[in-house]
């Protein structure tokens, strides 16, 4: 017999309660007595299966307190009752008649004596009734969250497609300010007034390059270059950098776990995560108030049903993680406030700000993540972050090619871009570094211009998105006219993004708008170095 579901039992005077459990149990069920209707009803909760009753326990007010039961029920749930009655049929209508009105559906009338057969099958047909229930209103739960996580998805996409263009098109902007700034850079005597004004330009947009990886952060497109990283150690790495982030009545402790497994990660977006964590928590201290930031690396075995307790949007197969948690003993939130942290532009704090915990989330699920907030108001916030883990193994990175190396180079570049700028800031720095330069302002013009030149042309600097033909469209025909032809993708999306429909296609190399003149020089000789 069922042992998950309880039968309650009502009966006020004598030992009709005891009796009954007592016959209930012989058959294995659980069960538990009340000296009256008021009692089960201040007590009853989730487990009750079934309530069986005495005829007197039909006080004056009982059937209100029934009433008030019943009532309460959720639309999936319908108790099931049985009066247990003396006076056969002349009750049996009148309490029918009364219970039915108040919107019990499953009523059974026993005739005293009670035979303890028909008694355990009446009960055993309730409770199968209501484990029936129970596994409606399961699916009707997991209904429910499916269909919200799938609203927060299409939110995210729409914000998400939203964010990627606006940074995409900044990126492109970006890309002429940058270019022609690092080229002036070069032209003008180092230490010079007008050179510490231009590298100011450079840093400047940089910066602003960096805002708009936050909006493709958000979207879950950022530009990754994904390594295996200890994430104690990137942690550690930029540990003076949030000392001076953070106001000095904060201590900042650090209890990071020793020879973690690696995850598979972009360094640059880690730490920005750790940095906007730590911004938010300290912010989250009354201004001049002492308190306590801590910051924890560990691993973690994650199932399913964790999974379900995640941030929704959280899309992650249960597994190891690599865990990151940020704890601070600030004012703590709602959960109001909690369920509406990760939505852009949502913040308790000044206005402006708004991007950094939307950046949060978005770089946690672009890399394959998840976050569980824990916060109670006056006591403090904890934002746990889970990496899968991985068994590659974190390499030192290799050192940047020195800036005073030649990039000089020869041969003909064909540059195919919508932006003029662009097209323009690309032509000066290849020239100025030993190239010739041909220009195409769509992928139509530049397939046209490279069958005129195909034999020249050494290889080609192709945007992404353009109008009359896509860069996808464009390299399928460009490779058409000569399969040996190395193409050089150009995107302000980020490379993973860019890329993915050029998979084993033969793309040469990928440069992300927006570039210096020294970035788009290495990118060129890299792939011409290739053989």
């Amino acid at each position: 017999m069922s042992q998950d579901l309880q039968v309650s039992v009502v009966a006020p005077t004598g030992r009709d309660a005891q009796l009954v459990c007592d016959m209930l149990a012989k058959r294995g069920f659980a069960c538990r007595s009340y000296s009256d209707i008021r009692e089960l009803c201040r007590e009853a909760a989730d487990g009750v299966g079934a309530i069986i009753f005495t005829e007197e326990a039909l006080v004056p007010g009982a059937m209100e307190e029934l009433d008030a039961l019943l009532d309460a029920q959720p639309a999936w749930s319908d108790i099931g009752l049985i009066l247990l009655t003396s006076h056969g049929d002349r009750v049996q209508s009148a309490v029918h008649t009364k219970l039915q009105r108040r919107g019990a559906r499953s009523v059974i009338l026993i005739e005293r004596p009670v035979r303890l057969l028909t008694l355990a099958s009446s009960v055993e047909s309730l409770l199968q009734s209501r484990r029936r229930q129970y596994q409606i209103r399961d699916y009707l739960e997991e209904r429910i969250r499916n269909e919200s996580r799938l609203r927060e998805t299409q939110k995210l996409e729409s914000v998400g497609i939203l964010a990627g263009g606006i940074a995409h098109d900044f990126n492109n902007i970006l890309t002429g300010v940058l270019g022609n700034a690092s080229l002036a850079l070069d032209d003008v005597p180092r230490g010079s007034h007008l050179a510490m004004r231009l590298a100011d330009v450079v840093n400047a947009t940089e910066r602003a390059a960096q805002l708009t990886k936050q909006l493709l952060a958000y979207a879950g497109k950022g530009r990754f270059v994904i390594e295996p990283l200890d994430l104690s150690h990137q942690v550690r790495e930029i540990s003076s950098l949030i000392q001076t982030s953070i106001p000095r009545t904060v201590q900042m402790r650090l209890e990071l776990t020793e020879s973690l497994p690696c995850i598979e990660a972009d360094a640059a977006q880690i730490q920005q995560v750790v940095m906007n964590l730590v911004i938010n928590g300290a912010e989250a201290i009354p201004e001049g108030q002492p308190g306590t930031l801590l910051i924890t690396t560990g691993v973690q075995e994650v199932d399913d049903a964790y999974i379900q307790t995640t941030v929704p949007g959280s899309d992650i197969e249960r597994g190891r993680y690599v865990t990151l948690e940020v704890h601070d003993t600030g004012a703590g939130m709602d959960p109001d406030v909690i369920s509406r942290i990760f939505d852009p532009f949502y913040t308790t704090k000044f206005a402006g700000r708004g991007l950094g915990l939307a950046a949060v989330r978005g770089i946690v699920r672009g890399h394959r993540g998840a976050i569980k907030v824990y916060s109670t108001p006056g006591r403090g916030t904890t934002f746990k972050l889970l990496f899968p883990a991985t068994l590659k193994e974190d390499q030192k990175r290799r050192s940047r090619a020195s800036e005073h190396a030649s990039l000089k180079g020869t041969g003909t570049i064909l540059v195919i871009d919508d932006e003029e700028i662009v097209r323009r800031t690309a032509k000066v720095t290849l020239e100025r570094f030993g190239y010739e330069v041909i220009l195409a302002e769509d992928g139509r013009q530049g397939v046209d211009a490279f069958r005129r030149s195909a034999d020249r042309v050494d290889a080609v600097l192709l945007d992404m998105t353009m109008p009359v033909m896509s860069g996808e469209e464009a390299f399928r025909e460009l490779r058409m006219i000569r399969p040996d032809i190395k193409v050089i993708l150009s995107s302000g999306y980020n490379e993973v993004e860019a890329i993915r429909h050029f998979t084993g296609k033969g793309l040469a190399g990928f440069v992300q708008k927006p570039y210096t003149s020294l970035r788009l020089a290495e990118a060129v000789q890299s792939v011409l170095n290739r053989h």
